[in-house]
């Protein structure tokens, strides 16, 4: 038990220090380069699919906790936020790599180039029903901000890190990480599936569900089936739900699709 609340504890700890980072460090730039980190990102859409799937499919977290900053900041759009999370394997990818080296080059490219698919639906289906997503978090420009003669780091960390990300922002990352991470270790003991007498079908089924959790834990139990030979290729509250329905259905539709074809 208290083996469980110490990993617990220090998973959200050390996600909660990542994002924080990852915060401060586009807080810094969107500052500094705000006009050219938007001409370069919000005017091509098909280059935020591809630039995102590509940090995804790098092995570990970082890439997707990048995007998503960036999302928060109204950097990118939607569809740039589903392509990370479809290509992104997260921790799941270094087991990928030991696991099935050969492999694995052939699933972090499907997994890319779903990523850059799914992109451009899920921003289709947002600008054709006109979808409500969560408002920007920009930083508030201050006079000390727009001056000519320079950066000053004590503006910045004052304002910026402390008054805008710690006091507004890194609170609630860290409870929802916590609670999300308790509602994990509770229900995980549950969902190993590799006993159980069901059909491959059902499997996709129930590992397009597991990727609803907010872990890369569970996901390592279907890693470890396709690496046994199983045929498996495996900001806001409401806008999680909106990526998280949208990575479901992707993954239903390959997880369907490789079946179909033998996989």
């Amino acid at each position: 038990m208290i083996e469980a609340i110490v990993n617990i504890l220090t998973m959200t700890v050390k996600i909660t220090a990542i994002v924080f980072v990852m915060m401060v460090i586009i807080e810094y730039l969107q500052l500094r380069y705000q006009a050219t980190m938007r001409r370069g990102l919000t005017g091509r859409r098909w280059i935020q699919y591809v630039v995102a799937a590509a940090l995804g499919v790098v092995p570990g977290c970082v890439g997707a906790f990048f995007v998503v900053s960036l999302y928060m900041r109204g950097l990118t759009s939607f569809g740039a936020l589903a392509a990370v999370l479809i290509a992104t394997s997260g921790d799941g990818a270094f087991v990928l790599l030991t696991e099935l080296p050969q492999t694995a080059p052939l699933l972090f490219a499907i997994c890319g180039l779903a990523g850059v698919a799914v992109g451009f639906v899920a921003d289709a289906l947002v600008d054709k029903f006109n979808v409500k997503l969560c408002q920007d978090c920009e930083p508030e420009l201050h006079e000390e901000d727009l001056v000519a003669s320079g950066f000053s780091l004590s503006h910045f960390v004052r304002e910026h890190v402390y008054h805008h990300i710690m006091r507004q922002h890194l609170l609630s990352l860290f409870l929802w990480l916590l609670g999300a991470f308790v509602v994990l270790e509770l229900i995980q003991p549950y969902v190993d599936v590799r006993g159980l007498p069901v059909s491959n079908v059902v499997l996709v089924v129930i590992a397009a569900g597991i990727g609803i959790l907010p872990e890369s834990g569970a996901h390592l139990v279907f890693i470890l089936l396709f690496a046994e030979g199983a045929p498996l290729l495996s900001a806001s509250l409401r806008d999680s739900l909106y990526v998280k329905a949208v990575n479901v259905a992707a993954g239903l539709v390959i997880g369907l699709a490789a079946l179909g074809l033998g996989y």
